[in-house]
């Protein structure tokens, strides 16, 4: 067959293959571009902003425990995962506000529970899930940390309960109005503080801080005390 007796076969094929692409590249340039998924980290910390707002224990308190968990960390000379820190210093307090509160239950150990309901469907790595739950379970003061990121939250923790930044979130607790916590109470709850916080702190860069956190607050007590009548008008 001739070139001349393809040549009508060919030019309609080649019309509609040419349509085609000229078509695909026009709605190509017309689709908006595809918003890119959230990130987990942007994702936890949405959630915290938005939910976990409280004077004493909200996202300022966890903002300053995974800043100061690095800081101690570097100074001992420990690398940290990171993913695991961010994760459990922001989510390390979510049962203690509610919906996720549980009647009866520490607010450690039903934040361990149920933090994978706000990672699970993000792109968190799941095999670093445990870590997060046992950094969690232990953050508190009175509990035993296992693994570098829970002992440096834990420490972390702890120490935010001294020195200047740990009156300021006592006392952010009393009630204005004359309930429970009032200012006595707040007293008793930072000379516990005092005492019982100190000799729990795990690293090495955590005591050390903590002798100096430790020093302010007590001295903070002894002016206290000296301005109430050794806090008969406090």
């Amino acid at each position: 067959m001739s070139n001349q007796n393809l040549q009508p076969v060919l030019r309609p094929w080649l019309l509609a293959a040419c349509l085609a692409v000229l078509a695909a590249t026009t709605l190509a340039r017309a689709a908006p571009p595809e918003k890119p998924a959230e990130s987990w980290r942007a994702s936890v910390k949405r959630f915290a902003d938005t939910h976990l707002k409280h004077p004493a224990w909200g996202v300022s308190h966890s903002t300053r425990d995974y800043q100061l968990a690095k800081a101690l960390a570097a100074a001992d000379h420990v690398t940290l995962d990171d993913d695991v820190l961010y994760a459990a210093a922001y989510l390390h307090d979510v049962a203690a506000f509610a919906p996720y509160e549980k009647s009866g239950v520490d607010h450690a150990d039903q934040g361990a529970l149920i933090v994978d309901t706000f990672l699970v469907n993000t792109d968190f790595p799941p095999a670093k899930m445990d870590a997060v739950r046992g950094a969690i379970r232990t953050h508190m003061f009175a509990r035993d940390p296992v693994g570098a990121e829970a002992i440096y939250l834990h420490d972390a923790d702890a120490l935010d309960w001294l020195g200047a930044v740990g009156v300021a979130r006592i006392f952010a607790l009393v009630d204005p109005n004359g309930g429970q916590p009032d200012g006595p109470t707040a007293l008793k709850m930072l000379q516990r503080n005092l005492a019982q916080v100190p000799p729990r702190i795990v690293s090495k860069a955590g005591r050390t801080l903590g002798e100096t956190r430790a020093r302010e607050l007590e001295q903070f007590l002894k002016e206290l005390g000296a301005e109430t009548d050794q806090f008969a008008t406090l």
